[in-house]
């Protein structure tokens, strides 16, 4: 049996403190950073995605930022592709992965086998559904895939066209919806001798840091960041620009809401969207949770994860 390459990865909720964990732990480890952020994959769109500045980088290496415009596609088979490279890279510079990141579905499709190479598709059928969502908009779109395949109605943005058209192009030309071409994990042995490790914290105390968050985006110039994006091209047909803090930015930009309104909905909907990352992540029974409150300090907590992460590799 082929030895297993050695990786690490902090995820957990928005706002719990990954991003330093995973510096810190780097560090110790001698190791390099991956993010597992579906949108720090972007250019110029930084304050709202948190991303790291090279002051908190600390001169640690970060892959998996910066690398597609916001007009560009990307999905998480490409994420998955340039993960697994880097990780190889990594390990061949004698040096540990640290995989870093709150989207669930991405780390996932990391660490456990996932096929996304579902047919072909049939190209008329696909014409036949862009005359459909010119017609109708993409909302039509929408509510024809609920039908056929509620579980991609419910992760695909309705302003999405392009993947609510994929999905429907699947699922006409197999009968089968694309979910089921994704996970095979259960078929399949371990990828990565994992060391796999969880952040949370008390809801409320997540909930304010959450808030000021927000708070802080706002005064380093989120909405200056969304204006440049708007001038640039880039608007609410580019999947990018459906994140949080920036599809409510654009609604008060194109004067549907106050700044103040726009500032509420965005705390609300990421609340919200930790509350469901907490509880993707807490069905992954191999996560090693650890609770930020019970610590003095991250540095605690970088020190157990790379003592457990040290003793697991040393046994392999």
């Amino acid at each position: 049996m082929n030895r297993l390459l050695p990786l690490i990865v902090i995820a957990g909720p928005t706002a719990v403190g990954k991003t330093e964990a995973g510096v810190r732990v780097s560090k110790k480890i001698h190791g390099e950073v991956i993010s597992g952020d579906s949108m720090q994959v972007y250019r110029y769109m930084d304050i709202g995605t948190a991303k790291p500045t090279e002051e908190e980088m600390e001169g640690i290496p970060h892959h998996m930022l910066d690398i597609v415009t916001p007009g560009e596609d990307f999905n998480v088979a490409r994420f998955q592709q340039m993960v697994e490279r880097h990780i190889v890279q990594i390990n061949d510079r004698g040096k540990v992965p640290v995989l870093v990141g709150g989207t669930g579905l991405y780390i996932r499709a990391v660490l456990d086998h996932y096929d996304f190479t579902p047919p072909g598709g049939d190209p008329s059928r696909r014409m036949e559904l862009q005359e459909i969502a010119e017609k109708h908009g993409n909302r039509y779109l929408a509510d024809m895939l609920k039908k056929t395949d509620r579980a991609a109605a419910e992760r695909i943005h309705p302003n999405d066209r392009r993947r609510l058209i994929r999905a429907l192009e699947v699922y006409y030309s197999t009968g089968r919806p694309i979910s089921e071409f994704r996970y095979k994990a259960g078929e399949m042995l371990p990828k990565y001798n994992l060391a796999y490790f969880g952040l949370t914290m008390e809801r409320e105390k997540l909930y304010k840091r959450i808030e000021q968050r927000v708070d802080d985006m706002i005064s380093k110039g989120l909405v200056d960041e969304v204006k440049r994006l708007v001038e640039m091209g880039y608007g609410e047909q580019n999947t990018a620009m459906q994140a949080l803090g920036y599809r409510e930015l654009l609604d008060y930009l194109k004067g549907l809401c106050s700044l103040e309104e726009a500032v509420v909905l965005i705390k609300r909907n990421t609340r919200r969207f930790a509350k469901r990352q907490l509880t993707w992540f807490r069905r992954d029974t191999r996560i090693e949770w650890k609770n930020v409150d019970t610590y003095d300090s991250l540095e605690e907590i970088a020190d157990e994860i790379t003592a457990k992460a040290e003793g697991l590799f040393a046994k392999t």
